[in-house]
């Protein structure tokens, strides 16, 4: 085998660089935006072998960022914008989280937090989404039960991860099933019974720990189930096969026909929506950011693959790796490196999936299996580390509390449990997974 290149992987190296150096320095993580990391590495990775051809280097950048399921992850980035923008418009959003709220049993508040996260973030696709939307309510039910807010804004944080890896419409299933080229009800299957036992124990945990709160929401939880159809219709489509653009398409015109019907609509709007969403920053122009980096990224590693750099990571992973197990705890640790270093789930998988991809192939792990373990060890860091968004969030939504990132830590059970059931899935699996046709 081709023992590859190891000056391959600079541009990538330089992009982590660049990127964790920033953040250290301007202390914030966010201060430089990734696609501008990613085309100086870009610019690197043109830089060198300089015996080829830029026209040769040119062929190799345009040939892996028009790679089919690079562009059909791009179009499913565009059309889930278009729903969510769509969706929230015609008050989807705010019925699913009064809804859940309205189910919630009083008398196991935090537990219930964490049952309600669980729910949107699956409806939604967005972990900081649902922290938004329930870290108020999470601070509510301290005040008024004393119930430390660590652990209020922690199940939350905990409910908004569960959906974050699952969801049909979040942008990290789309990246992982595309970058794989696998079918999203069969990585949802491979994740979710990977995921289930975490969430149970998770719950348990909370029941036990907060047992004896009581909390009521004093406002009206106004909600009408005729706006939460989309997510639903979206979800179950999903999951009995139908085409994800299809699906897609769908969930739009039934949200702007609700929206409109129900008022929350202007007919005159209806474009708009769909674009910008109903505050206008929403829609499918919040998936800009997210589609030019995976082109971006796309064209990196196809240089980065040109020049030896994929084949040196496969060469040293086989030979310290000699199972398929060993392949997973690869793809397992590759993923959760990326993350931790780029502090985004999504970014994270879009740069591991095509290295993951080559690995799955070389030791003959489904696409389906692949997509799983990128969507849930990207999940796991994404959810416990101090300088990610999630937390970040989470703690700026419950000012009230004045908490900070590290005391949230020892209330993050489920993104630590998942990680735990990840690793004893792979380990103690039996049986070998067999391999399915790629989408």
């Amino acid at each position: 085998m081709n023992k590859g290149n190891p000056w391959a992987l600079l541009p990538i190296g330089v992009f982590l660089l660049i990127f964790i150096g920033s953040g250290i320095v301007f202390q914030d993580f966010y201060a430089m935006p990734a696609v501008v990391g990613f085309v100086i590495a870009l610019v690197v990775a043109f830089l060198q072998n300089p015996k080829r051809s830029f026209q040769d280097k040119l062929n190799d950048v345009t040939h892996s960022m028009g790679d089919s399921n690079v562009m059909i992850m791009c179009l499913v980035f565009v059309l889930a914008g278009g729903f969510s923008g769509a969706v929230q418009a015609a008050g989807g959003a705010d019925s699913t989280v009064n809804f859940a709220l309205s189910i919630l049993p009083p008398n196991v508040a935090v537990a219930g937090l964490f049952v309600v996260g669980c729910f949107i973030s699956t409806s939604m696709g967005t972990s900081v989404g649902t922290i938004a939307a329930l870290a108020p309510i999470a601070v509510g039910i301290s005040e008024k039960t004393g119930i430390a807010g660590a652990m209020c804004i922690g199940a939350v944080v905990s409910g908004a991860m569960f959906g974050d890896n699952l969801s049909m419409i979040s942008d990290t299933t789309i990246a992982a099933t595309r970058t794989q080229g696998c079918d999203m009800r069969d990585k949802f299957r491979e994740n979710f019974k990977i995921v289930l036992p975490a969430a149970i124990v998770t719950l348990v945990l909370f029941l036990v720990l907060a047992s004896g709160g009581d909390f009521k929401v004093d406002e009206a939880l106004e909600y009408n189930f005729l706006q939460i159809v989309p997510y639903l219709v979206v979800l179950v489509g999903a999951l009995v096969g139908v085409n994800v653009f299809l699906v897609l398409v769908l969930g739009i015109v039934l949200s702007l026909l609700v929206g409109v019907f129900t008022g929350t609509i202007a007919v005159t709007d209806i474009f708009t929506v769909i674009f910008s969403g109903a505050d206008g920053s929403g829609g499918i122009q919040n998936m800009y950011d997210i589609t030019v980096i995976s082109i971006v990224v796309a064209g990196v590693i196809g240089l980065v693959k040109a020049n030896g750099g994929i084949d040196f990571i496969l060469y040293g992973i086989k030979k310290h790796v000699h199972t398929q197990k060993g392949a997973q705890l690869g793809i397992a640790a590759l993923s959760s490196l990326v993350d931790v270093s780029t502090a985004n789930n999504t970014v994270a998988i879009v740069m591991a999936g095509p290295i993951a991809k080559d690995i799955s192939e070389e030791f003959s792990i489904p696409p389906r299996r692949t997509a799983a373990l990128l969507d849930i060890f990207t999940s796991v860091w994404q959810g416990i580390i101090p300088y990610g968004a999630q937390l970040l969030y989470a703690c700026s939504g419950a000012a009230a509390l004045a908490l900070t990132p590290l005391d949230l830590l020892p209330y993050l059970f489920y993104p630590v449990l998942m990680g735990i059931g990840a690793l004893g899935f792979i380990l103690f699996s039996g049986q070998k997974p067999k391999k399915e046709k790629t989408s």
